[in-house]
């Protein structure tokens, strides 16, 4: 599920009463037990609790004629008839078209709910910030090749679906209007505020992922880990409901997910603080776990034999040239991958052969009882694969402009508070990943 991050809004009046009218209009129902405010939230607007909440209580619904989507918009038989060639990558071209007509249209039904976001500019993903501050930054995160490929998506799918689109439809659409830095923002306003509504488990394996969707006063929480309410889905209507008791003043949270820092960071704009995430991951790339195992070769045949298990492990779709091995807090998220491949890369020429004649080896009770990758399990590895694992995080770590013991020092009070909102969320980012790779070293040394 996609869903909304807060930004800082354009200073100017508070349009939160016009679209409170709009939201009674439009059908929702709003309990008189919350309040949706500018002060005392995390950041932007957010649902405070204006009395005492028990968990399961109905925070607000929204019917489903109030979503603002291609199936509700103006143009949405222009977006139907036109569907094959409105397909991308993305899956997000209609939605797109959708809000660039709506957002410039001002009798559109939605101005009250655009209202909320009366400049897109104050949007601030990795994407908007200059190209030198988001490697300064972030370098090591793995947000500048994300961005990278998201930039280079936006400029494909404007030139090439967008473009042609609009140039057919000179009536609605007028390119010096709908320009490219106004798709640019509309595509982070998605990433940051939209909604996917989860599939069927039936149609989970036949189906790609639903389109996405805008669901006004859902994109107005704000997110942590440790969240206190849900979003519900039902035929009718969109159900936010409470999960925890919430004290009358108390800021309401939704949850967006599963989502380490850099996720957050590079879709929304915001990371949590350490160690509020309990999500956070870090990442090895899987070809730093190669390097790492070419550096300990001692000979060119050892290094040969190390290139033909890296290709047997790409064989078997255990790793690839671009792929991560993903670690959190407790446990490797990409167990099998990780531990098939330090398996592989540690065997001597015998071994190997062995392995491969055998399409590998049964494992035994107890590697099967060891298979999840947990901080235990990892003490645990055979030393070869510890200090595998060991060369690979030092490796990791180098990719990184600083130190943990610099992070540290950011992080002190009076440092911290002289630090742009900028380098504020890169350095939340850096710190857990960091903290992460560091537990890591500890448990394998």
């Amino acid at each position: 599920m996609a869903a909304p991050a807060k930004r800082r809004r354009a200073a100017g009046p508070d349009p939160t009463a016009g679209f409170v009218a709009w939201c009674e209009a439009a059908g929702v129902e709003l309990s008189p037990k919350v309040s949706i405010s500018r002060l005392g939230t995390v950041s932007g607007y957010g649902l405070l609790a204006a009395a005492d909440l028990e968990p399961g209580e109905l925070l607000f619904s929204v019917p489903r004629s109030a979503l603002l989507s291609q199936h509700t918009c103006a143009i949405r038989a222009l977006l139907h008839d036109a569907q094959e060639s409105l397909q991308s990558q993305s899956g997000w071209v209609p939605l797109l078209l959708a809000l660039l007509h709506e957002y410039t249209t001002s009798t559109s039904r939605w101005q009250p709910y655009f209202s909320l976001w009366q400049d897109f500019s104050s949007l601030d993903h990795p994407m908007f910030w200059p190209e030198e501050e988001r490697a300064r930054l972030l370098q090591g995160t793995g947000i500048p090749e994300a961005v990278d490929k998201d930039l280079a998506n936006i400029q494909l799918e404007y030139s090439s679906i967008i473009l042609p689109f609009m140039k057919s439809h000179p009536d609605i659409f007028d390119p010096e209007l709908h320009t490219l830095e106004l798709y640019k923002q509309l595509v982070a306003f998605v990433m940051a505020y939209s909604f996917q509504e989860p599939l069927e488990e039936e149609d989970e394996d036949e189906k790609g992922p639903n389109p996405p969707m805008m669901v006004p006063v859902a994109d107005i929480l704000n997110h942590v880990a440790n969240h206190n309410a849900s979003l519900e889905y039902a035929p009718k209507c969109l159900r936010m409901v409470t999960t925890q008791p919430i004290s009358k003043g108390q800021e309401i949270f939704n949850t967006y997910g599963q989502m380490a820092n850099w996720q957050l960071l590079h879709m929304y704009g915001f990371a949590e603080p350490y160690p509020g995430n309990t999500n956070d991951t870090a990442d090895i790339q899987m070809v730093t776990v190669r390097k790492a195992a070419l550096q300990r070769a001692k000979s060119k045949e050892q290094q040969q034999l190390v290139t033909e298990q890296w290709d047997f492990l790409c064989q078997l779709e255990m790793v690839g040239e671009e792929g991560a091995f993903v670690l959190g807090w407790d446990e490797v998220l990409t167990e099998e991958e990780l531990s098939v491949t330090l398996k592989v890369l540690c065997m001597s020429e015998e071994e190997f052969k062995e392995y491969k004649e055998q399409d590998g080896w049964e494992d035994d009770s107890e590697e099967e009882e060891n298979s999840s990758l947990s901080n235990a399990a990892l003490s645990r590895l055979k030393a070869p694969c510890k200090m595998l694992l060991y060369d690979s995080v030092l490796l990791t770590l180098e990719s990184y402009r600083s130190d943990l013991r610099a992070e540290q020092d950011l992080l002190n009070k009076e440092v911290y508070e002289k630090l742009s909102r900028r380098e504020q969320q890169a350095l939340h980012v850096r710190y857990g990943q960091k903290r992460i790779l560091h537990q890591l070293l500890e448990l394998v040394q």
